[in-house]
């Protein structure tokens, strides 16, 4: 797999998801070019998954502040707007996010069902879209990775299987904690986020490691904040995606 257009650059963790949510471009300008291209990323998933039943998919990158919230949020959004019954999960116990971006409450989430302490349907919140709910992340607790490796979070997905079309999972980085690999072993498909010019090569490859380590069902990887400069040379000057969008590349390309 070629990924010449990598470049090491450091960077300040970007907090602005974390106090305001992000963006929902895919809601607020649904005919736009940026939600024109999460419509294409939708249909490239669509068909990786021929022949399989696709209900659960996660979503993560390899490090902090790579998009994965905005992509999952996005995709989620995209899928209800084409009709699909779909649940968005903040497992994200650590940094979440969910919350912020369609306004609901965060006192009761994820967190509580997977301690025993809520039922599901204490924790399922409509939002605005047409079908489309979320589960907040819930008060942030000391132990997400022993929540998330739990059975609990089987059961979780059984009953939300019986509920909903797909469940959508925005899960953490997969370098920094160990709770995507303990999600990704659980769900059908595992996407990452990969911004351009911003994501480390070795870290990616890392990142696709951990997650082959656990038998991930890696589906591909969603290139973001590429730009037609960015893209000049390896994609002969096409446009890819503009801020958001994404390049879909399947498992092996």
């Amino acid at each position: 797999m070629q990924m010449a257009w990598f470049k090491r650059r450091k960077k300040k963790l970007d907090d602005t998801s974390l106090k305001y949510g992000v963006g929902l471009v895919t809601y607020t300008n649904p005919t736009g070019q940026i939600a024109e291209q999460f419509k294409t990323v939708r249909t490239n998933i669509q068909f990786s998954s021929v022949g399989r039943d696709l209900k659960s998919i996660l979503f993560t990158s390899s490090e902090p502040s790579e998009g994965k919230s905005t992509v999952s949020n996005n995709m989620a959004v995209t899928w209800a707007d084409q009709g699909t019954k779909v649940i968005l999960v903040d497992a994200d116990l650590r940094r979440p996010t969910v919350h912020k971006s369609f306004s609901v409450s965060n006192r009761a989430g994820l967190t509580n069902y997977l301690s025993g302490n809520l039922q599901l349907t204490d924790i399922i919140q409509p939002t605005i879209i047409d079908n489309l709910d979320v589960i907040s992340s819930g008060p942030i607790p000391p132990n997400p990775a022993e929540l998330l490796g739990s059975e609990r979070i089987k059961t979780l997905i059984k009953e939300l299987e019986g509920q909903y079309d797909l469940i959508v999972f925005d899960a953490p980085p997969v370098n920094t904690v160990t709770d995507s690999q303990l999600l990704a072993a659980q769900v059908d498909g595992t996407i990452l986020v990969v911004p351009q010019g911003i994501a480390d090569k070795n870290g990616v490859r890392r990142a696709k490691q951990l997650l082959e380590t656990v038998h991930a069902n890696i589906l591909g990887a969603i290139m973001n904040r590429v730009t037609a400069q960015k893209s000049e040379g390896y994609y002969g000057g096409s446009y890819y995606g503009g801020n958001y969008g994404g390049y879909y590349g399947t498992e092996g390309k």
